[in-house]
């Protein structure tokens, strides 16, 4: 991953760019004994509700939203979540969409992708090999390329995520966060900055 920034004023900017766009996915509280933790609740934000159902659409609509993109539309490379994201926001917004992803990505994922209008293509064996095809068509097209994870704008507009728990719940003791590229808790802790514990 490289050095991707983010602050407080872009995460705000981001939820205002893209709050006609995502969903506002509603907080769940239980009791902290439901997970065996000595603490009063646990609130669980129910990002499985978001369009395409994960926390991507935050940032993918945001970075859409704040580039300028060219008749080409936009290319991805994607396991799934990431894809489908951007398939669903290219599909809202009316631009082409292409979807580089490895052999062993799901037919289910790459269903999906077909049917949100995306053209899927099998980049090779791992991420790594349709992540460099999916670099090599945008230098050849010129379209807008979309990193899954990596890209000032897609952490900033996962950092809406913790934007949303701050106004609905209040500023929490600790935020958990599940970590797969990173740019999900980048943009919660680029959100908390200090304030709690992430």
């Amino acid at each position: 991953m490289t050095t991707t920034t983010t602050d407080r004023a872009e995460i705000r900017a981001a939820h205002q760019r893209i709050r006609a766009d995502v969903r506002r996915t509603p907080l769940w509280r239980l009791p902290g004994a439901t997970f065996g933790l000595q603490v009063a609740e646990v609130w669980l934000k129910l990002e499985h509700l978001q369009l395409g159902g994960s926390f991507k659409a935050r940032g993918m609509f945001n970075r859409m939203r704040a580039m300028p993109i060219p008749a080409a539309g936009v290319i991805v490379a994607s396991g799934g979540n990431a894809g489908i994201a951007v398939a669903s926001a290219a599909r809202a917004m009316g631009v082409p969409c292409e979807v580089f992803v490895p052999l062993l990505a799901s037919a289910v994922k790459q269903h999906a992708l077909a049917a949100l209008g995306a053209r899927v293509v099998v980049g090779g064996a791992a991420y790594a090999d349709a992540l460099a095809a999916s670099q090599q068509r945008q230098r050849a097209t010129g379209a807008l390329w979309m990193h899954a994870y990596d890209q000032a704008e897609v952490v900033a507009g996962a950092g809406t995520l913790a934007l949303e728990i701050e106004e609905d719940a209040g500023l929490p003791d600790r935020v958990l966060v599940s970590v797969g590229g990173g740019g999900l808790i980048a943009g919660v802790a680029a959100w908390c900055d200090g304030r709690c514990r992430v």
